[in-house]
């Protein structure tokens, strides 16, 4: 199959609609990206590389960092899914604080706000400074000693962080969380602000695509880790739209509201598209046209 012309079709036909949806405007640093950007990439499991749009250029990926921290942490701690964080879709909105009190302080996944805290936590009882494992982590994988944290973001999502809070200081009335609250948050808003270019995305998750192995040969997750983490970027992925998106595009993926969206075809390939217009759920709108299109055009989804 020839990817770059099928790749410059598809990007042809959702030009119409870039610009759709509204930019993450509650966190203020990323009110002023452009809601016309648009960026794809996708690497093959032999190591193939494809692109169209700004797929070079980094952004915010806010979300799509806690598929990063949880990987980091059951490199160190494969209970933490069975222990601290539940395993089922919430059916509530990313920041929801409801279903906390009634499942005693313990999120229902590792990919809504309140799970991700406690990740974050564990990582900070593991490591001394998590923000630079995390960051040395993001630059091996990608193999882009380039990437960094976005300052400004980070400060913009401290000042107006309420409700992460609110959700952390729940979470630790229970016995979820064991650090001090400040420096959970601190470590939280740091990774949310790690900018990732498409390209670079592809390139870090290649082994979702391949069993837990890296293309660079390392082994990041055990086959069975990476069978769990792959299942829950399908139930649990992209916020409270998960039926939706696995019913329109049918891969495990994981969003974020920067605009960006990881997607994986087991044992093929790993895809990656960036447009900064979200849905109501805080879903890129193009972004998920541009991968229904692909998975529709290639017969290629796990269905």
């Amino acid at each position: 199959m020839n990817y770059q012309h099928l790749i410059e079709k598809i990007y042809q036909e959702v030009k119409p609609s870039i610009g759709k949806g509204k930019v993450a405007n509650y966190i203020p640093a990323l009110e002023r990206v452009d809601v016309n950007s648009f960026g794809f990439a996708m690497r093959t499991k032999s190591g193939e590389e494809y692109f169209v749009g700004e797929a070079l250029k980094p952004f915010s990926t806010q979300s799509i960092s806690k598929l990063l921290t949880l990987v980091l942490c059951l490199n160190n701690d494969d209970s933490v899914l069975e222990n601290k964080v539940g395993l089922e879709p919430s059916g509530s909105a990313f920041n929801s604080l409801v279903q906390l009190e009634y499942e005693n302080g313990i999120p229902r996944n590792p990919f809504i706000n309140a799970g991700a805290l406690v990740i974050t936590d564990i990582l900070l009882s593991q490591y001394t400074n998590p923000e630079d494992e995390i960051l040395f982590f993001a630059r091996e994988l990608a193999q882009n000693h380039g990437i960094n944290y976005n300052i400004e973001v980070r400060n913009s999502e401290k000042e107006t962080g309420f409700r992460n809070a609110a959700l952390v200081n729940f979470m630790k009335s229970y016995g979820n969380i064991h650090n001090d609250v400040e420096r959970v948050l601190d470590c939280y808003f740091t990774q949310c602000s790690l900018e990732m270019s498409c390209l670079d995305l592809v390139r870090a998750f290649s082994f979702l695509a391949n069993n837990g192995t890296h293309s660079n040969g390392q082994h990041i997750l055990s086959y069975r880790q990476n069978k769990k983490v792959n299942s829950l970027l399908l139930t649990c992925g992209t916020y409270d739209a998960v039926g939706k998106f696995a019913y329109r595009v049918g891969l495990p993926a994981k969003s974020g509201v920067g605009g960006g969206i990881i997607a994986v075809i087991p044992n093929e390939m790993t895809l990656a598209v960036w447009s900064p217009g979200l849905d109501k759920s805080g879903n890129s709108v193009v972004g998920s046209l541009f991968l229904e299109l692909f998975t529709t055009y290639t017969g290629k989804s796990i269905f």
